[in-house]
């Protein structure tokens, strides 16, 4: 969607506000039945849950191409029942991977699946853009980003290929077994696990960023070049296509550098202190800020200069992904895995880009003072700084989680159920 953002704003005739609410629709959607999917994933099969979401996820975003101008309402409906075939798998796909593997293997596992997630969207900016300008129609875009037979190829893939483990069995100590517990009492447990909690919210900034970022990064590079002359106002059809595309490509990059370079610091550091994990998110987000402040501040001036420090501030920003993953999968006994994943979800996208995408497109609004290029631009780019400043955020809050984490690993792994 915000690979062809400039279309669909001159196409409905929607502000930064509306704009930045398609992404706010999604999200809150997402966020919501994340902790459905989760009390599901702990309880029944998961491999069927994902399957049924992530048809329904095909289908409905193909539908939302077929959105006529005068019913925006309807773009934003359907965007918002995106939102459970992404909440079905990303609840639950890590709790697999956690069944299948263990310690080491299991961190390059993850590694491996969340370059998905960067390596996934850049390419949908790549595809998305390139359609819709070869089409000379915005709608192309989703047609072929996500396609049910796309969504086809990943069912059959989860039906016919993935083994469906027991929950737990791989760290299964002989003398016990886990069972569950209420989802009350799994709650009160997790609220109570520091190390769970703080990387929450350290993951929330990282949520905050990226969800400003994926929105409105190629638009703002393009209201960039229109300010300074070195391209045209929008022309339906052809808005923001070579930025998307760039900025696309820059993700892909950087989505695959900071994932495997996070994993890779982090396993050195282990050897020297337990505290690793955190200590690598903390500096990850911290390196960030800088970079991306700079991007932003250098827009007008040079265009080389601000993909040379947005590539800088994804890459340290993308070695999270990975690793926030893994401290929950050990801090978080097996039986509670899938709710602990949605409670993540829910915290770190209710806090950060539930709201971030539509935060920015309202303080820009609030800020412009004329409908000149100038201030299409100067409003975005004075909005686009709050990035930083809430990565700086994130960067303490895992900072705090370094001081937890030995304990609460350690009272994960040596877990005996009551009455045992």
């Amino acid at each position: 969607m915000s690979r062809v953002l400039p279309d669909i704003e001159q196409y409905f005739g929607i502000d930064d506000g509306k704009s930045g609410l398609l992404q706010t629709v999604f999200i809150c959607s997402y966020m919501f039945l994340a902790p459905v999917f989760g009390y599901l994933g702990d309880r029944y099969n998961r491999k069927i849950i994902m399957s049924v979401g992530i048809s329904f996820w095909s289908l409905v975003t193909l539908a939302s191409s077929y959105t006529p101008k005068e019913h925006f309402w309807v773009l934003l409906l359907t965007r918002g029942l995106v939102g459970v075939g992404e909440a079905s798998y990303s609840t639950i796909a890590p709790t697999i991977i956690a069944d299948l593997y263990v310690k080491g293997k299991r961190t390059n596992m993850l590694s491996i699946f969340y370059f998905a997630i960067p390596v996934g969207s850049g390419l949908g900016y790549i595809v998305g853009s390139q359609v819709g300008q070869l089409a000379h129609d915005w709608h192309w875009a989703l047609r072929v980003s996500v396609t049910p037979g796309l969504g086809l190829i990943a069912v059959l893939l989860l039906l016919f290929v993935i083994k469906e483990p027991k929950r737990g069995a791989v760290e299964a100590r002989p003398e016990h077994h886990l069972h569950q517990t209420s989802w009350l009492m799994d709650l009160l447990a997790l609220s109570k696990n520091y190390s769970f909690v703080l990387s929450t919210f350290g993951f929330t900034a990282v949520a905050f960023v990226t969800g400003s970022l994926a929105l409105w990064a190629p638009t703002f590079l393009f209201r960039a070049a229109v300010f300074t002359g070195e391209r045209d106002p929008c022309v339906e059809g052809n808005c923001a296509a070579s930025d998307s595309l760039i900025f696309g490509a820059i993700t892909v990059v950087t989505g695959i550098l900071g994932v495997a370079s996070g994993v890779q610091v982090s396993r050195k550091l282990r050897t020297r202190t337990p505290r690793a994990d955190p200590l690598v998110c903390a500096a990850g987000l911290l390196l960030s800020a800088p970079f991306l402040y700079l991007a932003i501040v250098f827009a007008q001036a040079s265009t080389i200069a601000t993909y040379v420090f947005i590539f800088l501030g994804e890459t340290f920003l993308s070695m999270n992904w990975a690793i926030v993953a893994d401290i929950l999968l050990y801090v978080v006994v097996p039986t509670r895995r899938s709710t602990a994943e949605a409670f993540q979800i829910v915290i770190s996208h209710l806090l950060g880009d539930a709201g971030s995408p539509y935060l920015i497109g309202v303080v820009s609004d609030s800020l412009r003072k004329t409908d000149s290029f100038l201030w299409q631009f100067r409003s975005l780019q004075l909005s686009l700084l709050l990035c930083s400043f809430i990565a700086v955020i994130g960067g303490g809050f895992f900072l705090a989680t370094a001081m937890f984490i030995e304990a609460d690993r350690n009272r994960a792994e040596n877990y005996v159920p009551s009455g045992h």
